[in-house]
């Protein structure tokens, strides 16, 4: 027996599985209150256009603002409804009554509506990741300043490579975060554009007004090519790219929170409140939201290259298949401010092991390039040659002067101590302080190199926050001139 829900449109009967494969309830969810606005918006310019009557906008809009300060019913998802805006237009026709109801639908589609709802929503989570990349920022920089002067081993390869310090390391991290804000930031001009008005692609006979929606929503202005402005998707895949781009240094990070905590390494103790216990080693403490985070850079790429491969063979202009393309867009970029906050929290909370850290910076003759360096400098050696000598010592497992004789009589038949070299100055080359203080160029190691640094990137962040804060405030400001026409119009 046929399980069957109602007739379709086109006629015939269909089954629960046909309507529940063509329903996009569940991702819709995501752009309910976008849709609301979108109806509100469109409510309002339809009628200074005078292509409804205040009488009947003002019949619908007082569902409309119900719906946008309560909250919009549990009904209109059920899934009798084939999407959300079917499911508001119902309630909102039931209430106002079909003469109203049927004519908010004027003069759109539910193409360029949906895209519209799909541009508010991510223009609301790269807000909030913003947001969050901003404390996220601040956290490291306030960190790196208290440890300037932690001597730390830096790696290449996962090998001791040269003494830096945890500031140095900290910050690195910062300035590819502020890429990250860069990146998201950049990406509103394009993401930041109206399709209201476009209809199912060829735009409307009605005179409507795409800028006065575009701007009672809070936009800069409009996708003009009616066509692209239901049909484009790129902006969806631009997001889900540098988020993507985003978790691969969170996960980094995250990586190297693993490690350093590890019984091996012992560079940092994590806050217990990021950790869990064994269900039956009493004695563990596990770095779980590391992991966690750690992975989630995997997944995030998943849905991106989901999202690519289902617009990649689309023709213009709009295919169903986009419908598809919606829950992979809001699997991967809902998540991401809690992500970011995550680090943030385990970063501001952890408890560096310094002395463990200054221990291991000059194992692994990390400070081998520093003699080198010091040989070239003082003795006039060329590099090559000073690697090679120094190179050799390594090999025979000490740095000593009778050592670097030896090799230096190898490698130019002239013995260093017999050109003034010294114990002292071997052992001075040697201490990892020195070798991280001589590196005082911009960007470096050393104190003076890392508070400049430090300075700068305050800086660029206070920059970066300041024009974020601008951007929020004209949203929330149209959207609050949107919210106060529409009241006016429903108590006329």
């Amino acid at each position: 027996m046929k399980d069957v829900i109602r007739q379709g449109r086109l006629g015939g009967e269909r089954t629960h599985d046909i309507e529940s494969f063509l329903s996009s309830m569940e991702a819709d969810r995501f752009i309910a209150e976008p849709d609301l606005l979108v109806d509100m918006a469109h409510l309002l310019m339809l009628v200074r256009q005078k292509i409804v009557t205040e009488e009947i906008a003002s019949a619908l809009m007082k569902p409309l603002l119900r719906m946008y300060q309560e909250g919009v019913p549990t009904d209109a998802f059920d899934e009798q409804y084939e999407d959300i805006h079917a499911g508001i237009e119902s309630g909102l026709t039931r209430e106002a009554g079909s003469e109203a109801g049927g004519r908010l639908h004027i003069g759109r589609s539910r193409n360029d509506e949906v895209a519209t709802c799909i541009r508010i929503k991510t223009r609301s989570e790269i807000f909030d990741q913003l947001h969050a990349l901003i404390r996220l920022r601040r956290v490291l920089i306030t960190r790196a300043r208290e440890f300037r002067d932690t001597i730390m081993p830096g790696f290449t390869h996962l090998q001791h490579a040269q003494p830096t310090t945890l500031a140095h390391h900290l910050l690195a991290y910062e300035q590819a975060f502020g890429r990250d804000f860069s990146r998201l930031s950049d990406s509103l001009a394009r993401v930041n554009l109206s399709p209201l008005g476009a209809a199912a692609f060829a735009s409307t006979g009605y005179p409507i007004d795409r800028k006065m929606t575009a701007d009672l929503l809070g936009f800069d202005g409009i996708v003009l090519n009616t066509m692209d402005a239901v049909a484009g998707r790129d902006t969806a895949g631009e997001i889900l790219a540098a988020d993507t781009i985003l978790l691969t240094t969170l996960s980094r990070f995250c990586e190297e929170l693993v490690i350093w905590s590890s019984a091996f390494v012992r560079f940092v103790d994590l806050n217990e409140i990021y950790c869990s216990t064994s269900s039956i080693m009493p004695q563990k403490k596990n770095p779980d939201v590391a992991e966690i985070l750690r992975s989630r850079a995997g997944s995030l790429l998943g849905e991106f290259v989901s999202a690519i491969t289902i617009t990649k063979g689309l023709p213009m202009s709009y295919n169903r298949d986009l419908q598809d393309l919606n829950p992979h867009l809001w699997r991967g970029i809902t998540g991401i401010r809690r992500d970011i906050d995550l680090l943030a929290g385990m970063i501001r909370t952890a408890r560096f092991e310094t002395e463990r850290m200054a221990e291991e910076a000059g194992k692994g003759f990390s400070t081998a390039t520093e003699v080198a360096d010091q040989l070239v400098r003082e003795f006039d050696i060329p590099f090559r040659t000073a690697h090679h000598i120094v190179g050799h010592a390594v090999r025979k497992g000490t740095m000593d002067l009778n050592t670097l004789d030896e090799a230096a009589i190898e490698v130019t038949g002239v013995s260093l101590s017999s050109r003034g070299l010294t114990q002292i100055i071997i052992d001075t080359a040697l201490d990892p302080a020195v070798g991280v203080n001589i590196r005082r160029w911009p960007g470096g190691p050393a104190h003076s190199a890392t508070e400049q640094a430090i300075i700068e990137r305050e800086r660029v962040l206070a920059d970066d926050e300041t024009e974020l804060i601008e951007r929020v405030s004209r949203v929330e400001e149209a959207i609050s001139r949107l919210i106060k026409e529409a009241k006016r119009i429903a108590e006329s």
